[in-house]
């Protein structure tokens, strides 16, 4: 699919076929949640815009890559995507963060607000949108569209599993935003929900009940 990057990694695949699994403990969970957000993170800033400058070494001077503008701010959807970012924040320790609270209507799938927290930065650094479920795409194209409000000059959104209809519905939102991902999965049943998906992220990261 247009401008979806799954990523290919024997050690994402372990982590996510754990994070799957219906017996993994919400500490556990939370762990495996914050691993593959790293990876994922590693993945989504491959292509920052780099620059030469010099280095000094114990030994000797040398020109070196580096990065040629400020990170990223790093943005979790809440609630779920908490845990995620948790793992973009050990990539990229310095950045920037905000939070978008959006929550889904169970009859209608569609997202409504309730907070909107995003530094001022967000506007010359640009944003990476962390949420672990990529399901029916409202709250997905909702959130970018809160943080392109804001002023981002850029995104990239970050998920774990996608479903082909969520993937197809932020990119004829937003056509300018790539999505990263662990995995896309087969579709949607008939509650919104991903199948075969790994559950309600939110749910078993904190242990809650839906």
């Amino acid at each position: 699919m247009t401008g979806l990057h799954v990523v290919d990694h024997a050690l994402l695949s372990h982590r996510l076929a754990e994070l799957r699994d219906a017996a993994t403990p919400s500490p556990r969970f939370r762990r495996l949640l914050a691993e593959i957000g790293a990876i994922l993170a590693m993945e989504a800033t491959r292509d920052l815009p780099t620059a030469v400058a010099e280095v000094t070494t114990p030994l000797t001077a040398m020109r070196h890559r580096r990065l040629a503008g400020p990170e990223p701010v790093l943005v979790a959807v809440l609630r779920a995507g908490l845990g995620l970012m948790e793992g973009g924040l050990q990539v990229l320790p310095e950045a920037p963060v905000g939070h978008v609270g959006l929550v889904r209507d169970e009859h209608t799938l569609e997202p409504s607000q309730y907070m909107l927290r995003m530094p001022p930065e967000v506007r010359v650094r640009g944003a990476i949108l962390f949420d672990p479920m990529l399901a029916t795409g409202g709250s997905a194209a909702a959130a970018v569209a809160r943080v392109k409000e804001a002023g981002a000059p850029h995104l990239r959104f970050v998920c774990v599993v996608a479903a082909p209809e969520g993937v197809a519905r932020l990119r004829e939102a937003h056509p300018d935003v790539p999505v990263y991902a662990a995995a896309l999965d087969e579709r949607l049943d008939h509650r919104g929900f991903i199948v075969p998906g790994l559950g309600d992220a939110g749910d078993r990261c904190f242990g809650t009940e839906g």
